[in-house]
């Protein structure tokens, strides 16, 4: 089992730098700059009142900051970083708009870049508590720990209700394997900010990693605070799973596909959870549903091949396997069951 690690940072999908360099050099000629204002992104209902507004006030800094941070939210992170830009190129003064540049380069593991960003925002205003935290989460991410330290106790003497401050020492001190202080500092985060589901879910899993049942209830909150996100739920299974109390685990299960039907990990552990049931076929079915609902998905074929193995279909397994290797000629897993199989 792939160990349930979540980081707040890191959650949103990795588009590659070359999308990121375009971005950055996107305003340096009128021909680039007019197929950004052209881009069909901009007609998402959720952009176009931000989109009119600057059109009728194309000078304000302020508005395309706004614009850049609701591009940020909809992974249209090249637009964001331009948008970003603009609104430097109008007011250089504004700390906040260096630093979300910087976050978006951290998201996208382009760290030196990202560090040029928070450095300049922290030159306008040292006292940037964003800009400390945005750098802080650099220093954890590289674990130049001291260094995170520095940055969080900066933030943590201006605010000390600063959640993220407490929130990014528990994940140093999980790192370091001091599980009580971590504890201590995600109990902190989430008494001071009762709504940070990241921190819940990371006392949900160190109580998991010692069988506590209080997990679930760290799980729980985490999903009330953000229903968007069945992690939670999903995690729930796995400490039932790992318990070998199958059917509560298959219960979560259901439940993460219930509010996100395309959640796949919660149907890979309820087609585990089948097999060691010895109940191939309906581990069959999930496995199935997994191709169905993403096609290219080289585990799901691998499974299927595994379920049809344990049925004695030995045809059916040989062609799961081998479109296994369709998708990803590399599985080794599937060149070992085929040649058990007596294909070569």
């Amino acid at each position: 089992m792939t160990e349930l690690f979540k980081f707040a940072a890191m959650k949103k999908v990795l588009y590659g730098f070359v999308a990121l360099f375009i971005a950055l050099a996107a305003c340096k000629n009128g021909e680039k700059k007019q197929a950004v204002d052209n881009n069909p992104v901009f007609q998402d209902p959720r952009l176009k009142e931000i989109s009119d507004k600057i059109a009728h006030d194309p000078n304000n800094a302020a508005l395309y900051f706004e614009r850049g941070n609701k591009l940020h939210k909809l992974e249209e992170d090249s637009l964001a970083i331009v948008d970003f830009k603009k609104a430097i190129s109008l007011d250089s003064t504004k700390a906040t708009y260096y630093s979300a540049i910087g976050e978006v380069l951290f998201e996208h593991k382009d760290i030196s870049g990202s560090v040029t960003y928070i450095e300049k925002a922290l030159k306008l205003n040292p006292e940037d508590k964003v800009a400390q935290l945005k750098l802080a989460k650099m220093f954890v991410y590289i674990k130049e720990y001291s260094k995170a330290f520095a940055a969080i106790n900066t933030v943590l003497r201006q605010d000390v209700f600063a959640a993220e401050g407490y929130f990014l020492k528990g994940m140093i001190y999980k790192d370091l394997k001091d599980t009580a202080r971590a504890i201590s500092s995600f109990r902190t985060a989430v008494q001071v900010d009762a709504q940070y589901a990241d921190a819940f879910v990371q006392l949900g899993q160190l109580f998991s990693a010692k069988a506590d049942p209080l997990a679930l209830s760290y799980y729980n909150n985490a999903f009330k605070s953000d229903t968007t996100d069945v992690f939670p739920l999903f995690a729930r299974g796995v400490f039932y799973q790992d318990r070998k109390e199958y059917e509560l685990a298959k219960e979560e299960y259901r439940n993460a596909i219930l509010h996100n039907r395309l959640y796949l990990d919660a149907y890979f552990n309820m087609g585990y959870v089948y097999m060691q049931q010895d109940s191939f076929e309906k581990a069959l079915r999930q496995y199935e549903l997994i191709t169905q609902l993403d096609q290219t998905n080289p585990e799901g074929y691998f499974n299927k091949g595994l379920a049809y193995e344990k049925m004695g279909k030995k045809e059916d397994a040989i062609r799961e396997y081998q479109q296994t290797l369709v998708f990803a000629e590399d599985f080794e897993a599937a060149k070992i069951r085929l040649k058990a199989l007596g294909v070569k």
